[in-house]
């Protein structure tokens, strides 16, 4: 099992107070000897993602989880773990229905880019073409900025009023009236922050430009398309054929999930489905069957900041590697539930993975140990650091999602160690040297910047943002 560190991801729409509390996947630069599916029998690998779900059920971590290992044409594992109702000891059934939230964003993209392929919209077209009367306080913002988290708009789960609101039903609009009139976290293409506003915008383009609600957008033309029958538009109240309950971790162990309104996760976040349907998706969407080549491309291809800064999320995707394997995925969060959907597009691989509770247990974490299961994990060799280590060692701060972001380096028995944060929760995690002053921490990669021959600042890609630091006296 690998370990489950946190590399400060969180790709979630909850509120600033809860994203503390979604565990990211950890990507450690370990060798092992390669796991690789074709050279095992089935049996054998179900009984490793048996033991790997047992292993994060344990305790009382997580109420229940379904897993998903799909590889070409092969189904290893499509199964449900633990519990789908702990009051009524419910065990998780086949096609288990979850709340998937932020997986959501690749369905708002794709839809996107759909009405830019019938001449709809340009993606460098000004936002206000489409929401006119939404105000940018002066900056142009382009739609593929929305898709981008590049916008800079604020992120409204990062404003502290939102948790006044997400229980009660009100208009979108609403909404947008929370955030619309804050300061903007920077100029739009100078960083990348990930934002759920930006998310809740495409989706009243989506809207506007398709003549159909997003609800029904997504359900006609994604769902009812691909025979995803088990997917649709989350509600509140809606009685769900199969759908696990979800928890929260509370003082005392897990409790009934945190209430959340639907209007408000919206684009950003408010789709149900099954690992089996997303495994349709992810099938269609990779394969062709849902954009034609050059608008999956375009999907696909990480964007870039103003100063030509390449970043490693796309339009509602992120695009880096696992174990050494390259990965295409989105994880998600939202009160009572934690997603994680992969694409290996080198072994035509895809892991879902969906969880019924907020705590310790984290999707991508439970991802990343079937897939180094399935898959292994291949060597990945590290370069020698020539300079000092000592130079590098300093706190480092600046714009991060929904507060300031603070990385302290240090060296630690001749290692280079980073702290990502200032919470209890922060550790000291180990550096590895990738060379030209970047440096891997679980997969986010920190670059030195030297001014006058001295470090003096830091630049952090942690996949879902970058953000550009600076050493503090």
């Amino acid at each position: 099992m690998s370990d489950r560190r946190s590399r400060h991801r969180a790709p979630a729409l909850l509120p600033a107070a809860l994203v503390a509390l979604v565990a990211s996947v950890a990507v450690s630069s370990v060798a092992a000897a390669p796991l690789g599916a074709q050279s095992r029998d089935r049996a054998a690998i179900l009984r490793s993602v048996d033991s790997v779900a047992a292993s994060y059920l344990k305790d009382g971590r997580a109420a229940g989880m379904s897993i998903a290992v799909v590889r070409g044409r092969d189904t290893l594992v499509m199964k449900g773990y633990g519990f789908a109702d702990l009051e009524l000891d419910v065990p998780t059934p086949p096609r288990a229905v979850y709340e998937i939230g932020s997986v959501t964003k690749q369905f708002t993209a794709a839809a996107i880019l759909q009405l830019r392929d019938e001449g709809k919209l340009d993606l460098a077209d000004d936002i206000t073409k489409h929401l006119p009367d939404y105000p940018t306080q002066g900056h142009r913002i382009t739609v593929r900025r929305l898709l981008d988290h590049t916008s800079g708009i604020k992120g409204y789960t990062e404003i502290p009023k939102f948790g006044t609101i997400m229980s009660r039903k009100l208009p979108k609009d609403s909404l947008v009236a929370l955030f619309k009139d804050e300061k903007f976290d920077f100029a739009p293409g100078e960083g990348e922050v990930y934002n759920n506003s930006a998310y809740f915008l495409a989706g009243l383009i989506v809207e506007k430009l398709s003549g159909m609600s997003y609800p029904d957008y997504v359900q006609k033309r994604f769902f009812d398309k691909l025979g995803m029958s088990d997917s649709r538009y989350c509600s509140e109240s809606a009685i769900i054929k199969r759908k696990a309950h979800g928890y929260d971790m509370g003082p005392n162990g897990l409790q009934n999930k945190g209430y959340i309104d639907h209007t408000y996760p919206y684009a950003a976040g408010s789709l149900c489905s099954t690992v089996g349907d997303l495994v349709t998706w992810n099938r269609a969407l990779h394969g062709g069957k849902v954009l034609p080549a050059k608008s999956y491309q375009d999907m696909i291809t990480p964007g870039t900041l103003n100063d030509g800064t390449k970043l490693r999320y796309a339009l509602g995707l992120a695009i880096h590697d696992l174990h050494g394997h390259r990965v295409i995925e989105h994880g998600g969060g939202i009160p009572g539930y934690l997603s994680a959907s992969y694409y290996f597009p080198d072994e035509d691989a895809v892991i879902v993975v969906l969880v019924n509770s907020i705590g310790p247990v984290s999707a991508d974490a439970v991802t990343a140990s079937v897939a180094e299961a399935v898959l292994g994990k291949k060597t990945v060799a590290q370069a020698p650091y020539r300079g000092s280590l000592a130079d590098l060692a300093g706190r480092y701060t600046g714009v991060g999602r929904g507060s300031q972001m603070s990385v302290v380096i240090s060296e630690e028995g001749g290692k280079l160690k980073a702290k990502m944060g200032e919470g209890p929760e922060a550790e000291a995690r180990e550096l590895r040297y990738l060379g030209d002053e970047k440096w891997d921490a679980e997969g986010q990669h920190l670059t030195f910047v030297r001014e006058g021959g001295k470090v003096a600042k830091l630049r952090a890609d942690m996949v879902y943002g970058y953000s550009f630091l600076v050493r503090q006296p």
